[in-house]
């Protein structure tokens, strides 16, 4: 039985090519859009069963806002990425925001039809080379300048460094709030602050950059929590709440 899925990609001729072939294989799609904005305006409207989303740069802040928006206005729509071979955090933030999947864009016909259909079934879709490659780099992680926590401390404001521990501690934005005796919107400014410095977007990739250098470690003396368990513990705030991705300075 065919899917009823919508494409969506940046570049159009992408985007409708990959709609034909679907459609010759006998699946209904709904669109082909190549939307510089309103990607998940479009699915929500159209309610497809499957959506493959394309992205040139997984890395970039906001790359999933879409992913986050489809899923929580249509949490049945099984969202598929489509995106160049990713660092684990890519593939990390793409499963962080609601994807059901993540396929290389240069990937057969056939394991994009494979994905599809996973990913309607519920089950998650990305395929045992790209999950290799991400334990491997998270069990093996390239070693980092000695100096790379120190030179990321000092980026941080002191009240920025314990707000970045409340980050990784799997703190939202409420609890990071009530725990400093803030307003939700000044906590909400200081976590967009951290991940601007950081460079990094989402809380999920904060929590594991200060992992992964020891900042926290360096900043109170190993109290910190540590590791991958840090970054388990960030996965579950990581929920991109509104205003969670950096944003530029005042000027």
């Amino acid at each position: 039985m065919g899917v009823r899925l919508m494409v969506v990609d940046d570049h159009r001729l992408l985007a409708e090519a990959l709609a034909s072939a679907l459609k010759l294989r006998g699946h209904r799609v709904l669109a082909a859009a190549a939307p510089s904005a309103g990607a998940a305006e479009l699915v929500v409207s159209r309610a497809p069963e499957v959506c493959l989303l394309g992205t040139a740069a997984p890395a970039q802040p906001g790359a999933f806002d879409p992913v986050v928006r489809i899923k929580k206005e249509r949490p049945q729509v099984a969202v598929v990425v489509l995106g160049p071979v990713p660092s684990p955090r890519g593939i990390a933030a793409a499963f962080a925001a609601g994807a059901s999947g993540y396929v290389r864009n240069d990937e057969r016909i056939e394991g994009v039809e494979r994905a599809m259909m996973k990913a309607r079934a519920g089950e998650s879709a990305v395929s045992p080379q790209l999950l290799q490659q991400a334990f491997e780099e998270l069990l093996h992680p390239a070693a980092q300048p000695d100096d790379e926590g120190a030179r990321l401390l000092e980026l941080l404001t002191p009240r920025e460094v314990e707000v970045l521990m409340r980050v990784a501690e799997g703190e939202d934005t409420r609890l990071i709030a009530a725990g400093m005796d803030i307003a939700p919107s000044t906590a909400r400014t200081h976590v967009q602050r951290v991940l601007m410095k950081l460079e990094v977007g989402s809380r999920l990739e904060a929590a594991a950059l200060a992992a992964r250098t020891g900042l926290l470690d360096r900043a109170v003396g190993g109290r910190a929590a540590g590791g991958r368990a840090a970054v388990v513990r960030a996965t579950a705030a990581d929920t991109a709440e509104p205003g969670d991705h950096p944003v530029p300075p005042p000027h």
